[in-house]
C-alpha cells in the first residue's frame, strides 16, 4: 500500500481523575472527545483544528508524532514522516485529561497504523510510563471508570462499568492550571491519619460505584490528601466542595488537578438546575468565569480504524463536523 493512502483515525475520550479521594489511582472516561488521524507520508505534515489547539507545536516536537516514533522504535520499524491532523473538544490544562487523551490517542494510532504488533494491556504500560500515573490513560483507553495502580514498573487496573443513571456536570474556569503548579502545592508527606482517611473513603467510593450504591457517594469522596491544598489556588473550590450536595448533587470533587470542578449527579433527579447555578454563582462571587457542562461516562474508551476509500475523500475537520462531540 502506498504511503498516502495508509491512514487511521482515532477518537479518544477526556477523563476526570481522583474522584476526591483516589488520588492517582481513579478515573472515569467523559463523553468529550479528541479525533486524530495519521497516515504515512513523505514529509511530515501536522495540521491543528479547533481552539484547544492554539499554542500546541506542528512539528516534529508534537506529542503526537513523537509517541508514535516510541511505538514504531518499539515494534522496530522506522517512519520519521508522518501525517497527522487532530481536533479536540477537550480543554488544555483543565484537569479533563487533554495530556492523557492525546497520549492515548497517539499510541492507538500509532498501532493501528502498523497493524497493531501491541496489546491494549501494552499500551496501557506505555501510556502510563509516559504520563506517570494510570488513573487519566486507563479511563481514555479503557472507558468506562478505571482503579488502577503504578508500581514504578508495571501498572494494573480493574474497569467498572458505570451505574446507567450517573451524569457529570463539570465547572469549567476560564483560566489554565498547570499539573506541575497543582503538584507543587501538595506536602511530601502526609499523617497517617490522613493517609487512613484517603484509603477508608476511597475502598467506599470504588465499592459504592460497583454496587450502584448512589447514596454513598456524597460521604465517600471526601478527601484529605490533595484537594485541601490546592483549594486555594481555585476560589469557590472550598464552597463547591463543602456544599454542592446541599444542591443536589451525589458527590463533588476538584477534577485531576483542576481547575475544573466536576459533580456527579443522578439523571433523574429534579435539581440539575439548582447545582448548575450554584456552581455557576458561587464562582462567579469569586470573580471567576466559568463555563458549564453536562455529560456523561464514556463506556467504549478509544476507538481506531482503518481510513477507507469511502471516507478517504474527507478531512479530519469535515468527518467530525456533523458530529455530535459531547
Amino acid at each position: 500500500m502506498e504511503n498516502g493512502s495508509r491512514r487511521v483515525r482515532v477518537k479518544v475520550p477526556a477523563s476526570t481523575a481522583n474522584l476526591g479521594p483516589g488520588f492517582d489511582t481513579l478515573g472515569m472516561a467523559l463523553n468529550l472527545y479528541a479525533w486524530i488521524e495519521m497516515g504515512l507520508a513523505e514529509t511530515t505534515q501536522i495540521e491543528l483544528f479547533g481552539d484547544q489547539m492554539n499554542g500546541v507545536p506542528a512539528d516534529k516536537s508534537n506529542l503526537i508524532y513523537k509517541v508514535a516514533q516510541m511505538v514504531f522504535e518499539r515494534a522496530g520499524v522506522r517512519h520519521p514522516e508522518l501525517y497527522i491532523a487532530m481536533y479536540s473538544d477537550i480543554p488544555l490544562t483543565r484537569g479533563l485529561g487533554s495530556s492523557a487523551s492525546a497520549i492515548v490517542g497517539a499510541l492507538a494510532a500509532a498501532n493501528a497504523l502498523i497493524d497493531r504488533p501491541f496489546t491494549d494491556d501494552d499500551l496501557f504500560q506505555m501510556a502510563t510510563e509516559l504520563e506517570q500515573h494510570p488513573d487519566n490513560v486507563g479511563a481514555s483507553l479503557f472507558g468506562g471508570i478505571v482503579v488502577a495502580f503504578w508500581d514504578g514498573k508495571r501498572a494494573e487496573h480493574i474497569r467498572i462499568e458505570p451505574h446507567e443513571q450517573l451524569e457529570v456536570l463539570v465547572a469549567i474556569p476560564h483560566f489554565q492550571l498547570s499539573t506541575d503548579k497543582a503538584r507543587g502545592v501538595l506536602p511530601r508527606e502526609q499523617s497517617l491519619e490522613n493517609a487512613v482517611f484517603n484509603v477508608g473513603h476511597s475502598s467506599v467510593l470504588v465499592a459504592a460505584l460497583c454496587t450502584g450504591r448512589l447514596d454513598m457517594i456524597a460521604r465517600a469522596m471526601r478527601d484529605a490528601l490533595h484537594q485541601p491544598y490546592r483549594a486555594p489556588l481555585v476560589p469557590g473550590l472550598a464552597k463547591i466542595l463543602a456544599e454542592a450536595t446541599d444542591h443536589g448533587a451525589l458527590g463533588v470533587a476538584l477534577s485531576g488537578a483542576g481547575p475544573t470542578m466536576l459533580a456527579l449527579v443522578d439523571r433523574r433527579s429534579s435539581r440539575k438546575a439548582e447545582l448548575e447555578a450554584f456552581m455557576r454563582g458561587t464562582l462567579k462571587e469569586e470573580g471567576i468565569e466559568a463555563s458549564t457542562m453536562w455529560l456523561s461516562p464514556d463506556r467504549a474508551g478509544v476507538q481506531a480504524h482503518r481510513v477507507t476509500s469511502a471516507d478517504s475523500g474527507r478531512t479530519l475537520f469535515e468527518m467530525i463536523k456533523g458530529e455530535n462531540r459531547a
